[in-house]
């Protein structure tokens, strides 16, 4: 038992914090998307400064990074990864401390991604990896919550205020879809991690309060 939450914490941890904006923005350009833009990592600057491609790429590898460390540390605790509702089965004989631990793997991949060890604890914000790690564990809320963060960029262009709603949004989602039957160890990981998604966009916060943020499809000043 030890071995395994020794293997979840650091495949969690590692998993996300490989950096894939910094590395895709260096395949294409040679730069450091750190000095460009908003200097942020993530799939939005790198979309701004390095094209849709690469910001496309940035997108679905970090989504991807987060979705595969829910799958490595769901098999690391003896459990395929759930669908919706699975979790309001009761005797299904599964140890309680499965969903601590797949709880503790969400938590850390984000943590992982936010302060990376490769680029001296200077990372994103955690909103595609999230989303990869949302899709693994409940894969229809996490579409309903697109549905809010598309109407949000739709109306603001605002990719920043439409990724706080929706990180803000994901969990009474889940409460509406899947109810109390839900393990609470997520429902408070999730918490853990929609606080530590709007904290790291606190700058962005500032300049939407300022009205000097940018919006989608102008370039990037900040």
């Amino acid at each position: 038992m030890l071995l395994n939450f020794i293997l979840i914490s650091l495949e969690a941890f590692l998993l996300g914090s490989i950096p894939f904006g910094y590395l895709t923005y260096k395949a294409k350009t040679g730069g450091d998307i750190r000095a460009k833009g908003s200097g942020n990592i993530g799939a939005t600057n790198v979309l701004r400064t390095a094209g849709a491609a690469a910001g496309l790429l940035t997108l679905f590898l970090d989504a991807g990074k987060g979705y595969l460390a829910i799958v490595i540390a769901d098999l690391l605790s003896y459990r395929s990864v759930p669908q919706p509702y699975v979790f309001m089965q009761t005797g299904t004989g599964v140890p309680a401390y499965h969903f601590g631990w797949v709880a503790w793997a969400l938590l850390l991949a984000i943590v992982g991604h936010m302060f990376t060890p490769w680029l001296h604890f200077e990372g994103g914000k955690g909103v595609a990896t999230g989303l990869g790690i949302y899709l693994a564990l409940a894969p229809l809320a996490t579409l309903y919550t697109l549905v809010v963060f598309a109407v949000v960029l739709a109306i603001s262009r605002y990719v920043s205020l439409a990724s706080i709603v929706a990180a803000l949004t994901f969990l009474p989602i889940l409460w509406w879809r899947v109810g109390s039957g839900y393990p609470w160890p997520i429902y408070v990981a999730s918490l853990c991690a929609a606080l530590l998604i709007v904290w790291r966009h606190k700058a962005n916060i500032d300049r939407l309060l300022r009205g000097t943020e940018n919006r989608l499809g102008r370039k990037q000043t900040a």
